[in-house]
């Protein structure tokens, strides 16, 4: 745990509670490491601890019944996994497979030990379950988008989001489907639209941003 120092400091939620808590979720908690492209979790497991996410990128994904990916959410550095929360509470398995995007280093609590902290401390059970109620949020908006959204609108967001100020997208139109729940066909139309509009262009595996203005304007309408 030294190699990271204080932990609890680098987590709004846990910065905020008393130093007795914080100095029991130091004793007990431990530092993991991930490989970029390990499955971090998968639906065929129960999880056994809370995980704090210190460096790097989890992307939380769910596969349908006829093989159809959508990416549900990503945890960021400074975030904690509202599915590892919300299975833990129900003690049921995983609905998700969680994969490392990039190198991981995570703090995990053990479920004893979680168990025992919501029990006996009244802020650490604010902190789980308002950390909760914030990404519960976040998936209502996820299912309203793909029941509601225009594709058009979602796919220039996510390639502004996914290019991070820069100019380009390293992914698959397959891959752009899975982010956004849909079907690798309209994710080839809407791309092709953009095209012809000059707002981007195309090499295998990969999108260059030519108007990323355009995007965002369109990513800004509704």
């Amino acid at each position: 745990m030294s190699s990271i120092g204080d932990w609890t400091e680098r987590f709004l939620g846990t910065r905020r509670l008393a130093r007795p808590v914080r100095d029991r979720l130091l004793a007990e908690a431990r530092v993991s490491h991930y490989a970029k492209g390990q499955v971090i979790f998968d639906p065929h497991h129960i999880p056994d601890s809370l995980m704090f996410l210190v460096e790097g990128t989890i992307r939380v994904s769910q596969t349908s019944d006829s093989g159809r990916d959508i990416v549900l959410y990503r945890v960021e550095a400074g975030d904690s996994c509202v599915l590892t929360t919300a299975c833990m509470l129900a003690e049921e398995a995983y609905n998700a497979e969680g994969l490392a995007e990039t190198p991981v280093t995570a703090v995990v609590l053990p479920r004893p030990a979680f168990d025992r902290l919501v029990a006996e401390e009244a802020e650490f059970r604010s902190f789980v379950f308002a950390a909760y109620s914030r990404r519960l949020i976040d998936l209502l908006r996820v299912v309203d988008d793909v029941a509601f959204g225009r594709i058009d609108v979602r796919l220039a967001d996510r390639l502004l989001t996914l290019a991070g100020g820069e100019s380009t997208v390293a992914a698959t139109h397959q891959q752009l489907a899975s982010e956004l729940g849909t079907a690798r066909e309209v994710i080839s139309r809407v791309l092709q639209d953009f095209q012809r509009r000059e707002l981007i262009s195309q090499t295998r595996g990969q999108i260059t941003l030519l108007a990323p203005e355009g995007l965002a304007a369109i990513a800004a309408s509704s």
